[in-house]
């Protein structure tokens, strides 16, 4: 795919594209993000596994399979994590297309695919490189700079997490990593390229400025009434007034069954007895060591000299055991923990090889083991600290016990309410009022509301695109009636009627007459402008007259200021081979430019920090082909077989 580089003529063709890259840079990010890189994160470790076939398989890659719920589930993820990232530009609607839902099933089988990559190719992620990227976890550091380890299990434990299952999905993760990473370094940019094209983008020319402005053919223009009623005809989208409903409408969810439910202390009590386990924290050591390294093929000689000097250590530390840290610091082999004194943090399951680990659980904290052997060679340890199995009282936990008890019996009385809820307002469906009073609810309104959801209202939960769908139904706009109970949320069942309704219309001609008046004036103008300009520039091109231009200003693609930026591209890209040039360029409601460049230059000083820019630019744009093109081979070797088309799932629109 490296061939472009000894072909010239397609430089130019790279130029469009990195000259839209660099005047695109958010719509690129969002692009990249959305369709090329491969979206990790999306599913989790879970995302990986087989599933086995269903009538929900939707996609297929060799014996894993993608199900509807999958892809509802990476479809939620993604609209939250742009909508968080786009703040008020978000807009719900884009994703929900034919374009952005196969965008999201493509980056489901690209997981899979690169998964089975991964396990094919055998890439582990050693214990030491696991353990040091759990280490660095930020706020899991105490003020004495240890592992804060119970803290590490209730952050894991908050997201359904055991540290095992955490392991297992980060050791995934980087194992991915490697391979993608693997493959996008392949990618570069030779220096010539990057060379040629810094130097197109660093040009510079000298262009003066002839300007035709729009309102100097205003009075020329002469707008008739027949020209107005054309255009009213023509664009009547712009004079509509959308349609409107004021509505009633009921919630159900779970903030309404919480108020309803209540947890007695013999609850609590019973709840507590029943799971102490889950208050009682094990018993946390932590430990040090003192390294001293062989080789597993070393001589007999090397093992004898380099257990000499564990035995010669163990013998100095037991003699002074305070002096342990300052001696580990001194003449441990292990770069990683010798800096911190011999510090290994938490003993934690697995991460230590197994000598050692058991080592760890059999002494005493102070005590220092006999010398142990290790694939990494001798090792002198003892154990810092040991803090002992502690069981929280009631009274620590009865907060959490409450809380997690008003969940348990409110998601069992909103199933008994949820049935209640939709047979009501099915069954009465001329009014709110009998589901309000039997459940306990309340009966909102709320106004001028469309048919399409509004970004202004958020993730209200009648602002659900299927809701609006079925309160601006015939049979609800027609009859007054109850719309049926829409779920637009976990545990979120609305319901509403349509109180009044006022259908779109179109504003009359004479209330707009004078708006369109301005409007087709200045577009008639623009033509106008347009028409004297190109015969202008007709005539320059022959005379190469400087006439009535304005001051020379030199400007080049990263420096704009001089002449409307609207006209830089089109001056950019004018040919040169001939001076003067001439180019002519319509300004949206400004009028027509006409551009005289007068002379060429390369700038007398190359900035080296913009050219390694650029150069990094291009790198990047190639590695990420590289990664699109590596993936897509995955894809075919997996066998991929798209089962059904995904469908316009009713989570697009859901709130967050």
């Amino acid at each position: 795919m490296f061939a472009f580089f000894y072909s010239v003529p397609l430089i130019p063709n790279w130029l469009t594209m990195f000259e839209f890259i660099r005047t695109h840079r958010r719509l690129m990010q969002f692009l990249l993000m959305l369709i090329i890189v491969p979206s990790f994160a999306l599913v989790g470790i879970s995302g990986y596994q087989s599933f086995g076939d269903s009538a929900n398989t939707i996609a297929k890659v060799g014996d894993q399979v993608v199900t509807q719920q999958q892809y509802e589930e990476a479809q939620r993820q993604q609209i939250e994590r742009y909508r968080q990232m786009m703040g008020e530009q978000f807009d719900q609607k884009m994703f929900d297309t034919p374009e952005a839902r196969q965008s999201i099933l493509d980056n489901l089988i690209a997981e899979r695919a690169i998964a089975a990559e991964v396990g094919r190719s055998k890439l582990v992620i050693s214990d030491a490189v696991l353990q040091k990227e759990v280490l660095e976890i930020p706020g899991l550091t105490l003020p004495d700079g240890k592992f804060d380890l119970e803290r590490y299990k209730a952050m894991l434990a908050a997201q359904g997490m055991t540290p095992q299952m955490y392991d297992a999905r980060r050791r995934s993760d980087l194992a991915l990593q490697q391979l993608a990473g693997a493959v996008q370094n392949s990618a570069f940019a030779p220096n010539s390229v990057a060379k040629r094209l810094s130097d197109i983008t660093s040009q510079e020319r000298e262009v003066q400025e002839l300007l035709l402005p729009v309102a100097q053919f205003v009075p020329e223009v002469k707008v008739t009434d027949a020209m107005v009623k054309d255009f009213y005809d023509k664009n009547g989208k712009f004079f509509e007034i959308p349609e409107q409903a004021k509505i009633e409408y009921v919630v159900l969810d779970g903030a309404a069954v919480g108020d309803q439910v209540d947890v007695s202390d013999a609850d609590v009590q019973s709840y507590y007895d029943k799971n102490q386990k889950a208050y009682t924290s094990g018993e946390a050591r932590s430990a040090s060591h003192i390294l001293v390294t062989v080789k597993k093929d070393a001589s007999a000689a090397d093992k004898a000299a380099a257990k000499a000097k564990a035995e010669a250590i163990l013998a100095e530390v037991r003699k002074a055991p305070a002096t342990f840290a300052a001696v580990a610091k001194a003449k441990s082999e292990d770069p990683a923990s010798a800096e911190l004194g011999g510090d290994l943090g938490p003993v934690v399951k697995d991460a230590l090889p197994k000598p050692l680990e058991e080592a760890a659980y059999k002494l005493k904290q102070g005590e220092i083991s006999d010398v142990i052997t290790s694939d990494y060679g001798y090792h002198v340890l003892t154990v810092t600290s040991i803090k002992p199995q502690h069981v929280k009282t009631l009274d620590e936990v009865k907060g959490q016990i409450t809380a997690d008890l008003r969940k348990q019996f409110a998601a069992k009385k909103y199933s008994e309410m949820a049935e209640q809820f939709t047979n009501t307002v099915y069954e009465q469906s001329d009014s709110l009022k009998p589901v309000a009073d039997k459940l306990k609810l309340k009966v909102e309104t709320v106004a001028s509301l469309s048919r399409t959801p509004s970004p202004a209202l958020g993730a209200a939960p009648y602002n659900n695109a299927k809701f609006l769908t079925a309160i601006f139904s015939n049979d609800s706009l027609k009859d007054k009636r109850n719309t049926e109970a829409v779920s637009v949320g976990a545990n979120t069942l609305i319901a509403g009627r349509v109180v009044e309704f006022k259908p779109a219309t179109k504003r009359p001609l004479a209330e707009v007459d004078a708006m369109i008046r301005q409007r087709v004036t200045l577009e008639e103008a623009a033509k106008l402008a347009r028409k004297a300009g190109e015969t202008r520039l007709a005539a320059l091109k022959t005379s190469g007259d400087a006439t009535g231009f304005g001051a020379a200003q030199w400007v080049s693609r990263s420096k704009l200021d001089g002449i409307n930026r609207a006209a830089i591209a089109q001056v950019m890209k004018a040919d040169t081979s001939k001076l003067p040039a001439y180019v002519g360029v319509e300004l949206p409601a400004l009028g027509y430019g006409i551009y005289r460049v007068g002379k060429v230059q390369q700038p007398a000083e190359v900035d080296a920090a913009r050219r390694q820019q650029e150069k990094d630019q291009i790198s990047g744009i190639l590695a990420q082909q590289e990664m699109f093109d590596y993936v897509e081979y995955l894809k075919h070797k997996a066998k991929v077989k798209i089962v059904k088309p995904v469908t316009a799932a009713a989570p697009v629109a859901e709130a967050p």
